[in-house]
């Protein structure tokens, strides 16, 4: 599996190809053109919600690397002057799940004399496709060329013998439809047919993959950056392709089993000018299988060198199959050069499942293995997991995510099996009639797009949701931090909990499509909905954003309590607290505990570690002890929220009673002291720890 902008749809790194008739880049540079100006705007497609907006974030999380590749190509063009040496460039990236798509602007700049403007939606994957067709639909009313790729348009032409209807009606609308990769002079001959007004209704290169070896890289848009949560975080393909054959996967049939590189030289100099010119410091290598790549050991020696000798602080994560640990020396230098977090599709822990999708390189009796075999070098696993394959019980779901948290990953994504354009499943699921859902919309991996043959409607999706909160838990939380990893990790995880619990509780969306704060344009609605009145309208957003408030703040109390759990603690303070916590559930508030108790518990606590030949510790006085339990802003013993908790349970069940009288109010402006001082230094670390700074 592989992990891009959307989840398991395997975007290509730059998906837009050439026709196989006849063509050469030197076609590009025949015949001038009318132009002065082109006005090249790249668009990322969002998707609809299921009520039909748009879904758009104030901050994103991943960019995407289509467009940077994208931007790479069109800035190579411009350099050598292919289209005209005086011709006048405007180059705008726009991520349409984080940025608003300015049509008058845009319709406005076609307009002006010695104007030509070009929209090209890219990377556009199966469930991103309706959303794309209003786009381009929109722009092709104004008289405006639209191109459009990505791995649907790929998908469908690489396993299907005509095009689907939904392209049909694109290509009749006037859309350029291209499959393929954009490298090899195909990318420029495009603009030459849209510069000279010949643009082709399909451009198919599916059968000649270029080579990619001195292809430009992709390239940073500082300004495309700023909307984006990590600014420092930026994304590149090292490689393309992969040598197996799982019978879910599009990349196999759209970039192909035959893997491809890039120049390992040519990929350190963007890494190094990536971080001087515009501090990015941690990437995400997009490659599906990045330890199939021939030139891993020379790409992680040369990654070594910038940290060691250059001082340049990278950082990265990439994409493994599940025999990753077995190739020698690849764990050790993927940890020294920089290596956070590896992305590994494990997909299901059913032997049966795995052979019926042709995976069977995974091993499920190896896995536990691979995951320590990274941990003990300090790199976090995230491990890729399929529920719907068709021996999967709601039952046994259940049983695999608690067997796959018994691995101990540091982090789990859950997908529903769709079959996609461009996989065999697809292919086969068309043939059978198995499909039963219409809308592409719905093809995001988390809808039941198919009839599943051991689950009723609504159990698959309840086993999906049910995955979630439970590798998610709080408890599951805890455990993940309380392990003893190598490595500055803590915080790196913890951030990501932050991500993937706002994105499942508050956005109620998967975290890979999802940001930070959700925005929703009154107007921008998918054509079937009714456009609201200002005050229905009004009053939805209110409610939405109240209730979202309402899930970040319970969201923020959660996330304190695992903090308070598994922040960093001194070995006598922690010996403290494991005794404290084996006592009974009240007395879980060390401070109701007398002053005789806990210094018993640090003499033995004390004894306990010196036994183990842990130095002497000193022990805090009977006075030192009273005098912290009565000061609030103590919170060396405070591990869990638990007591304050059931207070204002109490609280709250008293005022509901009107028993009012029976309230102690004094005692409820001491825990809302106690509270805000937890609270407070909970944000605190979290700021301190610097994870939204270049650290992390």
């Amino acid at each position: 599996m592989q992990i891009q902008e959307n989840p398991v749809h395997h975007e290509p790194c730059c998906s837009l190809g050439t026709s196989s008739e006849a063509q050469s880049v030197g076609s590009a540079k025949a015949g001038p053109h009318k132009y002065k100006r082109l006005c090249l705007f790249l668009i990322k497609p969002s998707k609809y919600d299921d009520e039909g907006y748009v879904i758009r974030y104030w901050k994103g999380v991943l960019p995407s690397n289509t467009l940077s590749c994208l931007n790479g190509l069109s800035e190579d063009v411009r350099r050598r002057g292919v289209l005209g040496k005086n011709l006048e460039w405007e180059i705008s990236l726009i991520d349409d799940t984080v940025q608003g798509i300015p049509y008058k602007k845009i319709i406005r700049e076609n307009h002006r004399a010695g104007t030509k403007t070009v929209i090209c939606l890219a990377g556009v994957q199966s469930n991103q496709v309706p959303r794309a067709a209003d786009i381009a639909m929109k722009f092709r009313k104004a008289g405006i060329d639209v191109l459009m790729g990505g791995f649907h348009v790929s998908g469908v032409m690489a396993t299907l013998p005509d095009l689907s209807p939904e392209l049909v009606i694109l290509r009749n609308a006037g859309v350029s439809l291209s499959a393929g990769e954009a490298e090899g002079g195909r990318w420029e001959q495009m603009l030459s047919d849209a510069m000279h007004g010949r643009l082709k209704p399909v451009y198919n290169f599916l059968n000649d993959l270029p080579d990619i070896s001195k292809a430009p890289f992709p390239r940073i848009n500082p300004k495309h950056q700023k909307h984006y949560a990590l600014q420092h975080f930026g994304t590149l393909d090292c490689g393309r392709g992969c040598p197996f054959g799982c019978s879910f996967c599009t990349v196999i049939n759209v970039q192909g089993r035959k893997m491809r590189f890039r120049d390992v030289e040519l990929l350190i100099k963007t890494v190094r000018e990536g971080y001087r010119s515009h501090q990015i410091s941690h990437y995400f290598f997009t490659d599906d299988n990045f330890c199939r790549h021939k030139n891993w050991e020379t790409i992680l020696d040369r990654l070594i060198g910038l940290k060691e000798k250059e001082g340049i602080p990278f950082h990265f994560m990439m994409q493994l199959d599940t025999q990753a640990h077995t190739v020698p020396n690849f764990v050790e230098k993927a940890a020294r050069a920089g290596c956070r977090q590896v992305f590994i599709g494990m997909e299901s822990l059913n032997q049966e499942n795995l052979k019926a999708a042709k995976k069977n390189q995974n091993d499920i009796e190896d896995f536990k293995k691979l995951v320590d075999s990274f941990h003990e070098v300090g790199i976090v696993c995230h491990l890729a997991y399929i529920i719907g394959f068709p021996l999967d019980t709601q039952e046994s779901v259940k049983q695999d995510i608690e067997k796959l948290m018994s691995f101990g990953a540091g982090q789990a994504s859950f997908f529903m099996m769709t079959p996609l354009p461009g996989a065999m499943d697809y292919k086969n699921a068309l043939a059978k009639g198995m499909l039963l859902d219409a809308d592409l919309n719905n093809y995001d991996t988390f809808h039941e797009t198919h009839r599943h043959p051991r689950m009723k409607p609504g159990e698959w999706l309840a086993a999906y949701e049910a995955a979630w909160k439970t590798f998610y838990s709080t408890e599951n939380m805890k455990k993940i931090l309380y392990r003893d990893l190598k490595g500055d990790n803590y915080w790196g995880i913890f951030s990501n909990f932050m991500w993937y619990k706002n994105s499942i509780d508050v956005e109620g969306g998967h975290p890979m499509i999802s940001g930070f704060f959700r925005l929703k344009e009154r107007l921008e609605r998918r054509p079937g909905y009714p456009i609201e009145s200002r005050w229905v309208y009004f009053k939805r957003r209110f409610w939405d954003t109240l209730l979202s408030t309402k899930g970040r703040w319970k969201l923020a109390l959660e996330l304190e309590e695992v903090w308070l759990a598994t922040r960093r603690r001194g070995p006598l303070e922690q010996k403290v607290i494991s005794e404290i916590a084996r006592l009974t559930q009240c007395a879980k508030e060390w401070r109701n505990l007398r002053t005789s108790e806990l210094l018993n518990l640090y003499q033995k606590a004390a004894t306990a570690l010196e036994k183990k030949n842990i130095y002497r510790f000193r022990i805090p006085s009977r006075f030192q002890i009273w005098m912290n339990k009565q000061n609030l802003f103590s919170l060396r013993l405070t591990f869990t929220r638990e007591p304050l908790q059931r207070f204002w349970d109490n609280v709250r069940v008293s005022w509901n009673r009107g028993e009012l009288l029976r309230i102690n109010y004094i005692h409820i402006f001491l825990v809302t002291i106690e509270e805000s001082v937890l609270f407070v230094r909970f944000i605190l670390s979290i700021l301190i720890s610097g994870i939204f700074l270049r650290k992390h």
